[in-house]
């Protein structure tokens, strides 16, 4: 498994949801949302999945923390939802159908569910598990290491722990019904910094 062996769909939705990420996000965020469509794509071929909407499925992990951006937060939604519209829009602007622009905000809005049956939503369970990985280090051992290592030196964590438990704390904060006050609730900052991915 090596970094050459996944390449991101070359669409208009895909070039969109860069240029978004590139003119929004730090480059931390930036970096993380690169590293989750890899360990999804990773853990996809770990676990033989088939099916895959690829252009989905990197659209949607590009995209999967745009209502951080203040430019993107919502005042009422939390951050996944306010993604999730977000990406919904660009589909629309991709030419993408109704149905499938709904699919890529379901698939943004779940990555934040505690768990996504992949019967449901294999592109959603993907999402979540590689994020879960690249936040709190889940599951990292079952991706091999040189992967890890490769992955971590093309998109480095830099200052994430920090920058996105900041983030997410305020949303917590300002949003205590939403995802982000269950996140924080449940010990992410410091999953944050013990997540074994810091230390490659």
């Amino acid at each position: 498994m090596r970094l050459n062996d996944f390449l991101p769909p070359d669409t208009a939705a895909t070039r969109g949801a860069r240029e978004l990420v590139a003119q929004f996000h730090s480059p931390a965020l930036a970096h993380h949302v690169q590293r989750s469509w890899l360990w999804a794509e990773a853990f996809a071929l770990i676990e033989g999945r088939s099916g895959i909407d690829h252009e989905l499925l990197y659209t949607a992990a590009l995209l999967h923390d745009i209502g951080l951006a203040p430019e993107y937060d919502n005042h009422v939604l939390g951050y996944e939802e306010a993604g999730g519209f977000v990406g919904e829009a660009l589909a629309a602007g991709a030419g993408w159908p109704a149905e499938r622009r709904r699919r890529v905000n379901e698939v943004i809005v779940r990555h934040n569910w505690p768990s996504v049956d992949p019967a449901l939503d294999v592109e959603g369970y993907l999402l979540e598990i590689a994020t879960g990985l690249d936040i709190s280090g889940r599951r990292d051992e079952e991706i091999p290491l040189a992967f890890r290592q490769e992955v971590l030196t093309a998109f480095p964590r830099l200052d994430l722990a920090d920058e996105f438990g900041t983030c997410v704390q305020a949303q917590s904060e300002r949003k205590p019904h939403s995802h982000a006050r269950r996140l924080v609730d449940g010990g992410l900052i410091g999953k944050l910094a013990a997540n074994p991915l810091e230390r490659l």
